[in-house]
């Protein structure tokens, strides 16, 4: 690191399980975004703030003004621009010394599989149920740890589905992609703003321990958030041996 980095990460470097090692592999990290909403907004201000050095932001949307409630990448000047670009803008206002590979489109297939093995971790902030399965399944398919974030209304959701250990679960374990959910999205039911924030600079600090190697990540464990009563809840999380997604990938590594 030079002096200037030495300076804006100097907080970061005073903690002693971080230090000048962790903030090195911090530069070195890269994060796979997905998703530059609600969620993608402070999970992608803080891993670029923190340092990261690559981030790749998806999201094919374009940015709204029903939007600018809660999703702080953007501003009301951009309204009609697309949010990986807008977010783009933002980022390189906060860390110009981040690389921000800003795409729109909808990733899936080989594209999203490639992606993914790029990637040192993976932040899940998309809203629907069929990106989570494709995300989960590349992630599992690649190797690398996936960490995972909803919200509406007023409840929130986080967890982190790491395959690389063989106990940890993966997220078609917890919601098995056979089975029907009900998909609701903020256009309909509404979402309160700062239960975003929560939960996504939540998934930033799951990722950026995951990269520099720090503490204990929330693989096996589902956080549930009611921000009505302020309350968490911790649940304890298993792999499914018949997993159509990951069972196969550890019966194959424990042959």
């Amino acid at each position: 690191m030079n002096d200037e980095q030495l300076l804006r990460y100097s907080r970061h470097i005073l903690l002693d399980p971080i230090g000048i090692e962790g903030q090195e592999k911090l530069l070195a990290g890269h994060a796979l975004v997905i998703g530059a909403g609600g969620l993608g907004s402070p999970a992608a201000f803080y891993l670029a703030s923190a340092g990261v050095g690559r981030i790749t932001l998806v999201d094919n949307d374009t940015v709204d003004l029903t939007n600018l409630q809660r999703q702080i990448l953007h501003t009301t000047d951009r309204v009609g621009q697309p949010k990986a670009q807008s977010g783009k803008l933002t980022l390189a206002g906060i860390n110009p010394e981040v690389e921000v590979l800003a795409l729109t489109e909808r990733l899936e297939g080989e594209r999203l599989r490639a992606l993914t093995a790029e990637a040192d971790v993976v932040l899940d902030c998309s809203d629907n149920f069929a990106t989570r399965h494709a995300v989960n399944a590349a992630c599992v398919a690649a190797g690398v740890p996936l960490v995972s974030g909803a919200a509406i209304r007023f409840d929130g959701q986080i967890s982190v589905f790491d395959s690389s250990r063989p106990d940890a679960p993966c997220y078609a374990c917890l919601f098995p992609p056979d089975q029907e959910f009900e998909e609701v999205q903020c256009a309909t039911m509404g979402v309160f703003a700062p239960l975003v924030g929560i939960i996504g600079t939540m998934q930033a600090a799951e990722a950026l321990k995951l990269l520099a190697g720090l503490g204990e990540a929330l693989a096996g464990r589902l956080l549930l958030l009611d921000a009505m009563t302020m309350e968490w809840t911790s649940i304890r999380i298993s792999r499914n041996p018949a997993c159509p997604v990951c069972g196969a990938r550890h019966a194959g590594a424990s042959a």
